[in-house]
């Protein structure tokens, strides 16, 4: 019988903190396989390495990064969004309460709190096999949808989670596919004003 902790609490994935508890409130990216090269991730951590400040620079690197659009942008697919979105729903008051959420041509943004007897990793690693099988079986293709890893942060306080949700929410809008939240119909906010 395997004695793991289901929840890890504070623990490192080889570069950062991070936290798997349940309640906590947890800020998630993950992206396609083809969005973000890691020899160019790899080139930044080496450029910006003792630097004060380079662990944000770094993030808004790769944030700036995702939001131009490169890869194949699978999931400016109406088809391929309204899985993953599906997805996200699905186990939405099962294993998390899903907070806010957008789902971006190339990656996606999730604000989440884990619910006792779910995983940070295993709720990560059901969104990406279940949504690769099902991009998989439309296009009639094969390989890695998403990039190995996923990037989380633990909210801190009010204030962080504020500025989390606006992030995600505009994420949109700052990459200007759209000019306001609810008009980006993957998103939290789109999805909210049509069921409200």
């Amino acid at each position: 019988m395997d004695r793991r902790p289901l929840h890890k609490g504070w623990h490192s994935r080889g570069y950062l903190p991070h936290l798997d508890a349940p309640g906590e409130l947890q800020a998630l990216t993950f992206r396609l396989a083809d969005s973000l090269p890691r020899k160019v991730i790899e080139c930044w951590k080496r450029e910006l390495q003792g630097t004060k400040g380079g662990d944000l620079q770094l993030r808004r690197q790769i944030a700036v990064y995702e939001d131009a659009g490169h890869g194949s942008c699978l999931l400016g697919s109406d088809d391929h969004a309204a899985t993953v979105q599906e997805a996200l729903l699905h186990g939405d008051g099962n294993h998390y309460r899903l907070l806010e959420w957008c789902i971006m041509p190339n990656h996606v943004h999730v604000l989440i709190a884990c619910l006792p007897g779910a995983s940070l990793g295993d709720i990560v690693r059901r969104w990406k096999t279940y949504t690769a099988h099902a991009i998989h079986r439309k296009r009639g293709s094969a390989g890695n949808v998403w990039a190995e890893d996923y990037h989380d942060r633990y909210i801190r306080d009010l204030d962080h989670f504020h500025d989390a949700r606006a992030y995600i929410r505009n994420n949109p809008v700052r990459a200007k596919l759209c000019a306001s939240p609810a008009e980006w119909r993957w998103g939290s906010a789109a999805y909210r004003e049509r069921v409200d």
